[in-house]
């Protein structure tokens, strides 16, 4: 079993420092990094503590060698969606159900309806399903590991056009991409 302590924290802007004081009872950043790299074993009451001071069920802390874990791969900012320099887990808070590589996109600035510290869970789509995801929000990847994130707009046997979030945009057209990862869940915190 590998823990993702490191991965909610991280999520939650959290530092070590931060879950040492919120668990009960308190104990020091030091313990919480050697749970996180397992140099020191994970015990249930362990488990049971960092949840509760991270806020989440105790599973999410681990997750089993055999299931691919989504990632979220890109952010959406003020000059449009990003790719992360590393892409990390992203903690789905329920799973979504179908086929298809699942992944997640951290909003930093808002835009369009997407506002800042939204997360949207998208899943990946082969070009043979693009056309039914017109009319609706997807990711594309560009070359050099960049992406483009709006509404599918148009779309032929070669290229796509895509219309990003916002006032003032103009459409972007993406010639022949290997796979789009529609919008199908987005994260908001209240």
């Amino acid at each position: 079993m590998i823990n993702r302590i490191r991965d909610i924290r991280r999520q939650k802007g959290m530092t070590l420092a931060d879950v040492a004081a919120r668990c009960s009872p308190p104990t020091t950043a030091q313990t919480i990094g050697r749970l996180e790299t397992g140099t020191r074993n994970l015990s249930l009451i362990w488990m049971n503590r960092i949840a509760l001071a991270l806020e989440v069920d105790p599973e999410l802390l681990v997750r089993g060698d055999t299931a691919e874990q989504a990632k979220m791969v890109a952010r959406l900012t003020d000059v449009g969606a990003e790719a992360l320099t590393t892409p990390r887990d992203a903690i789905l808070p329920s799973e979504l159900v179908g086929e298809g590589t699942q992944m997640a996109m951290a909003v930093e600035t808002g835009a369009g309806d997407y506002r800042s510290g939204d997360q949207i869970w998208l899943r990946q789509m082969q070009p043979e399903s693009f056309s039914k995801l017109v009319n609706r929000d997807v990711l594309a990847p560009r070359p050099g590991g960049r992406f483009v994130f709006g509404r599918l707009i148009d779309r032929d046997e070669h290229r796509i056009a895509l219309l990003p979030p916002g006032i003032g945009h103009r459409q972007l057209v993406i010639d022949s991409p290997p796979w789009l990862a529609v919008a199908e869940m987005l994260v908001r915190k209240l």
